[in-house]
């Protein structure tokens, strides 16, 4: 249970950062971020495969970079479902969608080496 916490303040730190160098992602109060790294977590985790299954050629013919919009359609269907989180345009989600995956990276990797020592 405290990995699954720890996961969505990662998230929602990586849709803060987002939120601030991007105009065109925005939330409304830090309850609304919350939900949103929830809602970003379940889409990724219950939609996100079946539409990387389904688009394994495009992904395939693109060497991966495909996924970059997959990530981007899955930010954009996390902000349909939460109120009070906005995400204008493709590029925009595109963007939050590298954004919010180099923040998860960056953060997880200085939170591993401290759950080893």
């Amino acid at each position: 249970m405290a990995r699954l916490i720890i996961r969505v303040v990662i998230t929602a730190i990586g849709l803060y950062v987002a939120t601030l160098l991007i105009d065109d992602i925005r939330v409304d109060s830090n309850g609304t971020l919350i939900w949103a790294a929830i809602a970003l977590g379940l889409v990724n985790a219950l939609v996100r495969p079946l539409v990387i299954l389904l688009t394994l050629p495009a992904t395939v013919l693109t060497l991966g970079v495909f996924l970059l919009v997959i990530n981007a359609a899955m930010l954009h269907l996390a902000a349909w479902f939460v109120s009070g989180f906005h995400v204008e345009g493709f590029f925009s989600a595109l963007f939050g969608a590298i954004i919010v995956s180099l923040v998860s990276w960056a953060t997880e990797s200085l939170i591993k080496p401290a759950e080893r020592a």
